[in-house]
């Protein structure tokens, strides 16, 4: 969700080159600098899109300070189909912030339906024994982010399988065709998940 405001709000591109550096971002409750899941190395300037691919904090937290809103950044990420309260703090970058399955599949579908939202309904029509309709119901439709943003947001999604941190969907399970997702882990990568679709 923070790449696709980045692109979405900040007018970023998957090519915006970003500095491969430790963050450190000026809070209320004082300075906050993320670290990563794992060892990694600190060089170079990369694109946006390796930093998504390769699941970088640093990443997440410098396009969490170039928006300067946590606030902007939570409304969007409700825009986009998550209803669940966030709290409007500069960690949301790193997915702080609880969910469940039913809402990260009805975000994630406003990628696939060309930025617009539709809220998942489990009942269209309700008739009774004898044919009456008692009840049509129809699913709320939004646009949450251009149909350019999302068309990018699966690209880069893509690369998350093709040559990021869900690689192993290839290699190790050999599942062919077009993938896209995203990978996560909580603090000491005591969870992980994936998100995906084809």
């Amino acid at each position: 969700f923070i790449y696709t405001f980045a692109i979405d709000h900040l007018g970023l591109t998957p090519c915006t080159p970003v500095p491969n550096l430790p963050v450190s971002i000026e809070t209320p409750m004082g300075i906050w600098s993320p670290k990563e899941a794992g060892e990694v190395e600190y060089t170079g300037v990369h694109p946006l899109y390796w930093g998504l691919a390769q699941s970088r904090n640093n990443y997440s937290a410098w396009i969490m300070k170039q928006a300067k809103q946590p606030e902007a950044v939570a409304k969007f990420i409700h825009d986009m189909g998550i209803k669940s309260y966030i709290y409007p703090a500069y960690a949301l970058c790193l997915g702080a912030f609880e969910s469940n399955v039913f809402e990260l599949v009805s975000a994630y579908s406003t990628f696939v339906n060309e930025g617009v939202h539709i809220d998942p309904i489990f009942v269209t029509r309700i008739e009774d024994k004898e044919g009456n309709v008692l009840g049509v119901f129809s699913p709320l439709k939004q646009e949450a982010i251009s149909e350019s943003s999302a068309y990018l947001m699966v690209n880069l999604m893509e690369g998350v399988v093709n040559e990021g941190t869900a690689g192993r969907l290839r290699f190790r399970y050999n599942l062919e065709g077009p993938i896209a997702g995203k990978t996560g882990t909580t603090n000491d990568q005591s969870d992980g998940w994936f998100i995906g679709y084809t």
